[in-house]
């Protein structure tokens, strides 16, 4: 289930950051609030916001997506960036599923 949410993108192996609050059970902007509260732990090798034409891309690619209508560009997650994710979701199941992305991306 998460190795099918990893995607390459710009050369980098990624989550969407939709997908990444579908597993973690949390509303995207949840997720993205947390990161912006934080965002000096998350540098550009960690996460980076997807052009309009790679998420326009994405979405001709992935017929049925989940990321519906956004009203901002969606961020993409390095394996790096989603380690740093369980030191700004405080809850057991961000460690948890933490844990199956890291060896998802191995």
């Amino acid at each position: 289930m998460i190795e099918k949410r990893i995607l390459l993108i710009r050369g980098h192996r990624v989550i969407i950051d939709a997908d990444l609050a579908e597993l973690y059970s949390v509303e995207a902007k949840e997720l993205n609030q947390a990161v912006r509260r934080n965002h000096s732990r998350f540098p550009p090798d960690f996460m980076f916001q997807l052009t309009p034409s790679e998420f326009q891309n994405l979405r001709s690619q992935i017929v049925t997506s989940s990321w519906g209508g956004r009203r901002y560009l969606p961020y993409a997650f390095t394996e790096q960036g989603v380690a740093m994710l369980s030191s700004v979701l405080h809850s057991d199941r961000a460690i948890r599923v933490n844990i199956e992305i890291m060896r998802a991306f191995v």
